[in-house]
């Protein structure tokens, strides 16, 4: 997994040692409201459960896709995660099973939220996957996840209304294409 550099911020692999960082950050409703797909949102109750993370975040296997830890540069602190990946499809099989589409998503610590690092670590993964031939990336948020469309209206991903293409779940979709010029010139229901 290719390290990435912004101005401010470091995105690299997770490792073992990083299990506290991951258990606090994981284990705050604040965090992890919005985080959890077709099952209900819950904290992480141990720290075991951290390294099981981890462990599952250091085995994807992707020429692009990958889940970076995100660390401030002067400081070396962590604050939070980037990932890009294939996004879960709606349906009727448990677990869900992924799509063609590759989601971007992030989760910042509350100690680093209203900083522009979320927007900063994701316009770096936006360019490394474009660079790396995506030609297009979806953000898939909850409805009342305004923080986050934020973010994507701030990296200049274009949302294109509310979808249940995923998660088995009515969200907000936003889409970056290649190109990085707003539209992908694809209506929501184009992509399904």
């Amino acid at each position: 997994m290719k390290k990435l550099r912004s101005e401010r911020l470091t995105l690299r692999r997770w490792e073992e040692s990083d299990a506290d960082f991951v258990f606090d950050m994981y284990s705050r409703w604040e965090v992890q409201r919005f985080i959890g797909g077709a099952a209900a949102p819950r904290v992480m109750e141990s720290r075991s459960e951290a390294e099981d993370r981890i462990n599952i975040w250091r085995a994807m296997d992707h020429p692009v896709h990958g889940s970076w830890a995100i660390e401030e540069q002067h400081s070396g602190r962590l604050i939070g995660t980037l990932l890009l990946k294939f996004i879960p499809a709606s349906g009727l099989a448990i677990p869900l099973q992924p799509s063609s589409d590759t989601e971007i998503g992030w989760h910042l610590h509350p100690d680093a939220w209203a900083n522009g690092y979320a927007s900063e670590a994701a316009s770096a993964v936006l360019e490394y996957a474009f660079d790396a031939g995506l030609g297009r990336v979806i953000a898939d948020t909850e409805p009342a996840n305004a923080a986050s469309q934020k973010v994507c209206t701030r990296i200049d991903m274009t949302h294109e209304g509310l979808t249940s293409a995923y998660y088995n779940e009515t969200c907000e979709l936003f889409v970056s294409a290649k190109n990085r010029t707003g539209s992908s010139g694809r209506s929501c229901a184009d992509n399904f």
